[in-house]
C-alpha cells in the first residue's frame, strides 16, 4: 500500500497558505490597508469554503450521520480531521485481515505491441484511501486555481505598487505560486489517470520534474504578465480578463448546445436537476479558472458520462498556446509603451525578452514531458517529434511550391510589358512561339 504522500502535501499548503495569508491581513489591517486586508481575506477564505464542501461531497457525508464531520468541516477543520483519518487508516491496514476484497482489472502498457490485462485484489482500507487521494486531488486543484491564483497575483500587485516586498507577502506569496504549481500536477495526474482508465498508469519522478518545471515557468510568467499590465492599464485589465471568463466558460456549453445532447441526469443520483446545474456550473468555473493561467490538460465535455474528453487533442493544445503566447506578447508591449515612473530602474526590454523566453522554456518542459516522460506516450498515435517532422515537411512542401511561382510571376511581367511596346496589329495575332511559351509557362 502506497504512503499517503499527495494527501499530506495537500494538508500542509492549505494550511501553511491559510496562516500565511490570516497573518497578512492582520498585517494590512494594522497599517490601515482595508482593502487589501478585505481581499487577502476574500481569496483566502473562500477557497477554503470550496474545499470542505468538496471533501464532503466526494465522501457522501451530506446523506450519512456523521454530525461531527460536518461540526469539523464547518470549522474549516475537515482537511486536518480527513489527513488524521488517512494515516489511521494507512498504519492500521497491515493489523487486520480484511474479509472483503474487490478486484480490478487493468491493462498494462503495450511491449512489443502486446497489452496484458491483469488483476488486482483491493481491499477495503486501500479503497478508503484511493477514495481519500482523489478527493485530496481535487481539493488542491480547488485550492490553488480558485484560491491560490488569484492570491499570488493581488500579493504581487501590491508589491509593485508599494515598492516593496515584506516577508510575510513573500512567504506568502511563495506559498501560493508552490500550491498553484501543485494544483497543476495534480489537474495533470487526474487527466491521465482519467483518459487511460483502464490502464496501469505508473508516473515516474523524472516526469513529475518535467511537470512541476514545465508548470512553474507558465505560470510564474503568466502572473507577472497579468500583474505589469494591471499596473499600467487597470481599466483595460477589466476586459481582458472578461474575454478569457467567458471564452472558456462558455465554450463547453456551446459545444453542448451544438451537439444536441439531453441534458446530463447521472453525476450523482441524489442531486436533483437544478443541484446537476449547479455543479456543472461549479465545474465549468474551475476549468475556466485553470486555463486563465495554464492549461488544463482535460477538455470539459458535458454530454459525456465522465465529463472529461478522453481523446488527446493536440490541435487545441497547439492553439491554446499559441493564442495564449500572442497575448502575452501584446500585453508587455502595452506595458512597454504605457510603463509609469515606477519602473524607472527596471529595464524593460530586458524583462520583456526574459518573460517571453520564459514562457518558451515552459512549453520546451511541456514538449520533453509529452516525447520522454508521459507514463502512457506508448498509446498515442504520433509523438512530439514525428508531429514536428510532419510540420516541417509541409512547411518546405510549401516553400519550394512558391520558389518555381517567383519566376514565372517575372516572365509574365516581361511579356505584358511587350504587348504594350508591339504595335496594335501584334497584339491582336500573337505569334506561334508566344503561344507555345505560354502554354509551357501555364503547364510549369
Amino acid at each position: 500500500m502506497k504512503f499517503p504522500a499527495s494527501v499530506l502535501a495537500s494538508v500542509f499548503l492549505f494550511v501553511a497558505e491559510t496562516t500565511a495569508a490570516l497573518s497578512l491581513s492582520s498585517t494590512y489591517r494594522s497599517g490601515g490597508d482595508r482593502m487589501w486586508q478585505a481581499l487577502t481575506l476574500l481569496f483566502s477564505l473562500l477557497p477554503c469554503a470550496l474545499v470542505q464542501l468538496t471533501l464532503l461531497f466526494v465522501h457522501r457525508d451530506l446523506s450519512r450521520d456523521r454530525p461531527l464531520v460536518l461540526l469539523l468541516h464547518l470549522l474549516q477543520l475537515g482537511p486536518l480531521f480527513r489527513c488524521f483519518e488517512v494515516f489511521c487508516i494507512y498504519f492500521q491496514s497491515g493489523n487486520n485481515e480484511e474479509p472483503y476484497v474487490s478486484i480490478t482489472k487493468k491493462r498494462q502498457m503495450p511491449k512489443n505491441g502486446l497489452s496484458e490485462e491483469i488483476e488486482k485484489e483491493v481491499g477495503q482500507a486501500e479503497g478508503k484511501l484511493i477514495t481519500h487521494r482523489s478527493a485530496f486531488s481535487r481539493a488542491s486543484v480547488i485550492q490553488a486555481f480558485l484560491g491560490s491564483a488569484p492570491q499570488l497575483t493581488l500579493q504581487l500587485y501590491i508589491s509593485v505598487m508599494q515598492q516593496d516586498v515584506t516577508v510575510g507577502r513573500s512567504l506568502l506569496m511563495t506559498i501560493s505560486l508552490l500550491s498553484i504549481v501543485y494544483g497543476a500536477l495534480r489537474c495533470n495526474i487526474l487527466a491521465i489517470k482519467i483518459k487511460y482508465d483502464e490502464y496501469e498508469v505508473k508516473v515516474k519522478p523524472l516526469a513529475y520534474v518535467c511537470i512541476f518545471l514545465w508548470r512553474s515557468f507558465e505560470i510564474a510568467t503568466r502572473v507577472v504578465v497579468l500583474v505589469l499590465f494591471t499596473s499600467v492599464l487597470k481599466t483595460w485589465v477589466v476586459v481582458i480578463i472578461l474575454i478569457n471568463f467567458f471564452s472558456f466558460f462558455l465554450y463547453p456549453w456551446i459545444l453542448f448546445w451544438c451537439s444536441g445532447s439531453p441534458f446530463p441526469e447521472n453525476i450523482e443520483k441524489a442531486l436533483s436537476r437544478v443541484g446537476t446545474t449547479i455543479v456543472l456550473c461549479f465545474l465549468t468555473l474551475l476549468y475556466t479558472g485553470i486555463n486563465m493561467f495554464c492549461w488544463s490538460a482535460v477538455q470539459l465535455k458535458i454530454d459525456s458520462p465522465d465529463l472529461i474528453s478522453k481523446s488527446h487533442n493536440w490541435y487545441q493544445l497547439l492553439v491554446y498556446y499559441m493564442m495564449r503566447f500572442i497575448e502575452n506578447a501584446i500585453l508587455l508591449l502595452l506595458w512597454y509603451l504605457f510603463k509609469t515612473d515606477i519602473y524607472m530602474y527596471v529595464c524593460a526590454p530586458l524583462l520583456v525578452l526574459q518573460l517571453l523566453v520564459g514562457y518558451c522554456i515552459a512549453i520546451l518542459f511541456m514538449l520533453v514531458f509529452y516525447q520522454f516522460f508521459h507514463p502512457c506516450k506508448k498509446l498515442f498515435s504520433s509523438s512530439v517529434s514525428e508531429g514536428f517532422q510532419r510540420w516541417l515537411r509541409c512547411f518546405c512542401w510549401a516553400c519550394r511550391r512558391q520558389k518555381p511561382c517567383e519566376p514565372i510571376g517575372k516572365s509574365d511581367l516581361q511579356s505584358s510589358r511587350d504587348r504594350d511596346e508591339t504595335p496594335s496589329s501584334s497584339k491582336t495575332s500573337p505569334e506561334p512561339s508566344q503561344l507555345l511559351n505560354t502554354e509551357n509557362l501555364c503547364s510549369a
